[in-house]
């Protein structure tokens, strides 16, 4: 028997953090046992030493209580509701990790400046990535290697086969696929216990807001002007870290913003003349670009995260591949500027495209 199973706030980083999984069997038992075989680390959480659930678990089937049926050997059919529901004390308890979960990630567990407490902050945190291409795809891997818990990736291009010189979250297979699916496909192949939310659409000042309201981190990985824009004065306006890259040729830039220590606008108050400055699609990319500027990125969402180390805050890497350079120039916030400035004069989103003088492309991904 087929039954959907409710997974309560508490227990879904066990189940990479669903609200709902389906499971077999034929009864209660059964489903739990299930669980444990798909979620390894499941049972220590409702069972007790002892093989018998657990004192403090709540089991319902189609929200009657399974003490009032026939307990756990109460059957279940195809289609039935199986909620888990624990005790709560109220607050918020610390991150559990299964033994699975502490064996993938033991070399972060054995480094002092992640341990167990800085592992179980990257598991609780939320990233969302502009476009699943060039930049989003090493970002977006690397990350979800690391754990983080929640992966937005907004992109509504389709995987082509010009994408597979350099976006590895994509594979021949996926030609025509779109790309939101292909990457979430990828993402939890190599880690089942995170959640991926694919946000198909493209990212507009209509939709900037509520999308991005729910993550903790912004990570730009558009190839667009207009978009970078919109990107950078949502970000700030919800006070929201960016971390920004971008590449070109053989050419990379990386940088963070934090809220009120400036902003895109402070470094580029206006975009150049609509086709001054080409695309990767114009003037290409060195492939390998993109895991150099991704693998910065993701490096500085998990110290933001880990709030270790020395972050790219006004701070502008550049790197220059053929010369195998990189170099850092200061770049502090300006007073005048319309966003973060002493006396600001954007207030809320604006049309980009207009601003930019050059549309919003269907896809973001550089």
């Amino acid at each position: 028997m087929s039954v959907n199973v409710y997974i309560p706030t508490p227990f879904r980083h066990l189940v990479g953090n669903r609200a709902s999984v389906k499971a077999e069997g034929a009864t209660v038992r059964n489903v739990l046992e299930d669980l444990d075989v798909q979620f390894p680390g499941f049972r220590q959480q409702v069972f007790d030493i002892e093989g018998r659930l657990a004192h403090h678990i709540n089991v319902y089937v189609n929200q009657v209580e399974i003490e009032n049926l026939a307990g756990e050997a109460t059957p279940v059919a195809n289609g039935d509701e199986v909620a888990v529901i624990p005790a709560l004390a109220g607050g918020a308890g610390p991150t559990v990790m299964t033994p699975e979960m502490v064996e993938r990630y033991s070399r972060h567990l054995i480094m002092p400046q992640v341990g167990s407490v800085g592992q179980r902050k990257i598991i609780d945190a939320s990233v969302l990535i502009i476009g699943a291409g060039g930049l989003g795809s090493p970002v977006a891997l690397y990350l979800a290697l690391a754990g983080v818990g929640k992966l937005g990736i907004i992109d509504f291009d389709v995987v082509d086969r010009t994408n597979l010189q350099r976006q590895i979250l994509h594979q021949t297979a996926d030609i025509g696929k779109r790309k939101v699916i292909s990457a979430r496909e990828t993402l939890e192949a190599h880690n089942p216990n995170i959640n991926v939310v694919v946000h198909e659409t493209p990212i507009t000042s209509d939709n900037a807001f509520e999308i991005i309201g729910q993550y903790d981190i912004v990570v730009n990985g558009a190839d667009n002007f207009a978009t970078r824009y919109l990107v950078n004065d949502a970000a700030y306006l919800l006070k929201k870290p960016l971390v920004d890259g971008s590449i070109l040729m053989f050419d990379g830039q990386a940088t963070v913003y934090l809220p009120g220590r400036g902003c895109y606008r402070c470094l580029y108050p206006a975009p150049p003349p609509p086709g001054m400055v080409p695309s990767c699609a114009e003037a290409g990319v060195l492939g390998a670009m993109c895991a150099t500027i991704g693998s910065i990125q993701a490096t500085e969402v998990l110290k933001l995260v880990l709030g270790v180390g020395d972050l790219l805050v006004n701070r502008l890497l550049l790197y220059d591949a053929l010369s195998l350079e990189f170099r850092i120039v200061k770049v502090r916030r300006d007073p005048e500027c319309p966003l973060c400035g002493d006396n600001p004069t954007i207030h809320e989103l604006i049309d980009y495209e207009q601003f930019c003088g050059a549309p919003i492309p269907h896809a973001t991904p550089a």
